[in-house]
C-alpha cells in the first residue's frame, strides 16, 4: 500500500511540471500588477497572435490597502483572505480574464501567496482590497475563517518571533518573514483552506500556479496541499492534467535550504539564472560570453527539466530576492534586450518573460528609496489601464518589455526551434558567440567593444532570411536586416558593436 501511495505522488509530482502550454508555444509572461480587463485584451490582441504560451498574473486573493500615501507594490503579497477582490479586479473580471485568455489559447498562472497573510502591524479593520473586517494583533481573519490557532507562533523559537538566521532551517520555516503572519501549514484545517483557495482557481480555468515563498514551507506540508488539489478544468486541457506548479525557492548557494528538496512537487525558479548571465553581459568578475558555451547544467544549475528560467523578476529587479547590482532590468535596455533574448533561444528550462511599470528611482548608497511603489495608479489609489501606443508600445508609466519587437520575435523564435538541439556553436573566446537550434534557427552576440565581421556555419537550408531583432519578415519583405544564407549552411555575419542591438537571429519561418 505505502509503495502505491509513493507512485501515486510521484506521478502527481511529475505531472506539476509540465505547464500544459498549448499550439506549440513555449514562452510565459508576468504581467505585473496588470489590472484583469487588460490582460484578457491583450491576450485575444496580442499574446495569443504572437505565440506567447501564458501570463503568470499578480495575487487575486484580498489583500491590505496601504495608503503611504501611495499604495506599494507588496501590498499584493499581504493576505486578508481568499476572497477574489484585489487591485486588479472583480471576481467576476477575473473569471471573465481566464476564459478570455483560455479561448485564444493563452493560459493564466496565478501567483499564489500561501504561506503567510498580512504583516502583524497590519492593524484591524476594514482596509482591505475586498472591504473585509480584520485584526492583525489578534491573527484574526473572519473571512477565511483564521484564528491565532493556525498560525506558528508557538513553533518559533526565535525571541522577535522573526526569521533571525537563515542558517537554521526550523526558523526559516516556522518564523515569520518580515513580520508576516506565518501560517501553520502542518495543520489540516489550513492545508484546507488552501487547497480550496487554489481549487476554486482552477476550475475556473487556471493551468496553474507560482508559489510564493516556499523556503518557507516544509516540502511535506506543500505536498499534503498539492495532492488535495484538482486536476485541470477539461473545458481547456486534456482529462487527468495537473496543474503546473513552479515553486519560488531562492538558492544561491550557501545556505541549508535548496532548491532539490522542492523537486519532487514542481518546477523551481532558477534564480542563478539571471544572476549569472547578468555578470556576463556586464562583463563583470571576468566573465566572458565564450564561457557559456556549457550554458545550463554545466553551470552548476538545476536539472533541465526542474527549472523556470528569467532574467529578472519583481523583486529582483528592485534590488530585492537574489542576484544584486548583476540583475538586468528595462533600466539597461540594450545589455536586457540581448540577455532575454540569448534565454529565449537557448533551450534550458521553461522560459518567463518580464512585464514591468515604471517608478521613480531614488538611488541612496547603493539602495533604490523609491523601490516600494506600486502600479500607475489614479489619486484615489486604484490601478490605470494599460493604453497601447500606435507604434505597439505602452503608456502611462507601463514598460511593456514583452511587446518590444526584439523581445517579442525572440519568443516566436523560442517557438519555431522548439525541441531542436544546441548547435554549430562558435565564439571568438571574448564575448562574441553564436549558436544554432537544429537546422531552425541561428543567434549570433557581439558583445565586445570591437566590430563582428565573421562567415558562420549556420545549419540552416540556404536563402535569404530576415533577421528578426533589427526588424521582421513583413510579406515577402524584410524591415531590417536580410542574412544570405548559401547553399552549404554558411552565411556572412557584420555586426558593429555600436550598433542599436548587437545581435542577429534567423530561423525558417523568417525566410523570404
Amino acid at each position: 500500500m505505502k509503495i502505491l501511495i509513493l507512485l501515486a505522488l510521484f506521478g502527481l509530482g511529475l505531472g506539476q511540471h509540465n505547464p500544459h502550454i498549448k499550439n506549440g508555444r513555449t514562452a510565459i509572461v508576468h504581467l505585473f500588477e496588470w489590472r484583469w480587463a487588460d490582460i484578457a485584451a491583450e491576450c485575444e490582441r496580442f499574446l495569443g497572435p504572437n505565440g506567447f504560451g501564458g501570463v503568470q498574473i499578480s495575487p487575486p486573493n484580498e489583500h491590505i490597502v496601504l495608503n503611504n500615501p501611495w499604495r506599494p507594490w507588496w501590498e499584493r503579497y499581504q493576505p486578508i483572505s481568499y476572497n477574489l477582490c484585489s487591485r486588479s479586479g472583480s471576481e467576476d473580471e477575473l473569471r471573465d480574464m481566464i476564459t478570455r485568455c483560455n479561448n485564444v489559447g493563452v493560459n493564466i498562472y496565478v501567483d499564489a501567496v500561501i504561506n503567510h497573510m498580512c504583516g502583524a502591524s497590519g492593524g484591524e479593520g476594514n482596509h482591505s482590497s475586498c472591504r473585509s473586517w480584520f485584526n492583525a494583533g489578534t491573527k484574526d481573519f473572519p473571512s477565511v475563517p483564521y484564528s491565532h490557532w493556525d498560525f506558528n507562533d508557538n513553533k518559533c523559537k526565535t525571541g522577535s518571533g522573526e526569521i533571525e538566521n537563515y542558517g537554521d532551517i526550523n526558523q526559516v520555516r516556522d518564523c515569520r518573514l518580515g513580520s508576516l503572519l506565518d501560517l501553520a501549514l502542518e495543520k489540516d484545517y489550513v492545508r484546507g483552506k488552501v487547497a480550496d483557495y487554489l481549487n476554486k482557481l482552477i476550475d475556473m480555468g487556471v493551468a496553474g500556479f507560482r508559489v510564493d515563498a516556499c523556503k518557507h514551507m516544509w516540502p511535506g506540508d506543500l505536498a499534503a496541499v498539492y495532492s488535495r488539489v484538482h486536476n485541470l478544468n477539461t473545458t481547456w486541457f486534456p482529462n487527468g492534467s495537473r496543474p503546473f506548479i513552479y515553486q519560488e525557492v531562492i538558492d544561491l548557494g550557501g545556505e541549508p535550504i535548496t532548491s532539490r528538496e522542492y523537486f519532487h512537487l514542481g518546477r523551481v525558479t532558477e534564480f542563478k539564472y539571471g544572476a549569472k548571465l547578468g555578470t556576463v553581459f556586464r562583463k563583470w568578475n571576468g566573465e566572458k560570453l565564450c564561457y557559456t558555451r556549457n550554458w545550463g547544467e554545466g553551470w552548476g544549475f538545476m536539472p533541465d527539466g526542474n527549472a523556470l528560467v528569467f532574467i529578472d523578476n519583481h523583486d529582483n529587479q528592485r534590488g530585492h530576492g537574489a542576484g544584486g547590482a548583476s540583475i538586468l532590468t528595462f533600466w539597461d535596455p540594450r545589455l536586457y534586450k540581448m540577455a532575454v533574448g540569448y534565454m529565449l533561444a537557448h533551450p534550458y528550462g521553461v522560459a518567463r518573460v518580464m512585464s514591468s511599470f515604471r517608478w521613480n528611482r531614488y538611488i541612496v548608497n547603493g539602495k533604490d528609496q523609491n523601490d516600494w511603489m506600486g502600479p500607475p495608479s489614479h489619486i484615489n489609489g486604484s490601478t490605470k489601464p494599460v493604453p497601447i501606443n500606435p507604434d505597439q508600445t505602452c503608456g502611462d508609466g507601463w514598460v511593456c518589455e514583452h511587446r518590444w519587437r526584439q523581445i517579442k520575435n525572440m519568443v516566436i523564435f523560442r517557438n519555431v526551434v522548439n525541441g531542436q538541439p544546441h548547435s554549430n556553436w562558435w565564439d571568438n573566446q571574448s564575448n562574441q558567440v553564436a549558436f544554432g537550434r537544429g537546422n531552425r534557427g541561428f543567434i549570433i552576440f557581439n558583445n565586445d567593444d570591437w566590430d563582428l565581421n565573421i562567415s558562420l556555419n549556420t545549419g540552416m537550408p540556404g536563402g535569404t532570411y530576415c533577421d528578426v531583432i533589427s526588424g521582421q519578415k513583413e510579406e515577402n519583405r524584410c524591415t531590417g536586416k536580410q542574412i544570405q544564407v548559401g547553399s552549404d549552411g554558411r552565411a556572412h555575419f557584420w555586426i558593429s558593436n555600436r550598433d542599436e542591438d548587437p545581435f542577429v537571429a534567423i530561423h525558417v519561418e523568417s525566410k523570404l
